[in-house]
């Protein structure tokens, strides 16, 4: 395990979503669509007793109305956001989703 003098904000929970997510890729691999790798997250979360919620709803205001509602693939503890992606690469589009994200649930970032 990696170790650092700088102990993080929720740095135990945060060890277990990246070791239950390299069990799903360790088993699954690449190819499949973001849906199954959040079912075998989902699965993994459980077993590693988290806390979470999966397609959780927020709703998106806009001048004190609402315009829209946002879906994050997971929240965690009521405290971390899990967004999967399926993909080769992130690109600053995926960093700025993770942004708009933590302000509609209001998290610090």
């Amino acid at each position: 395990m990696y170790t650092n003098h700088l102990k993080l904000e929720h740095s135990e929970i945060t060890e277990k979503i990246i070791g239950c997510a390299m069990n799903v890729h360790c088993k699954l691999g690449s190819g499949f669509q973001e849906v199954i790798y959040q079912r075998a997250l989902a699965v993994e979360f459980e077993e590693a007793n988290l806390n979470f919620a999966r397609e959780d709803e927020m709703p998106i205001i806009y001048k004190g109305q609402q315009v829209g509602i946002r879906r994050v693939d997971f929240f965690i503890e009521n405290k971390i956001l899990v967004e999967i992606k399926a993909i080769i690469q992130l690109d600053n589009v995926h960093l700025a989703q993770g942004k708009n994200y933590l302000e509609a649930y209001n998290i610090e970032n």
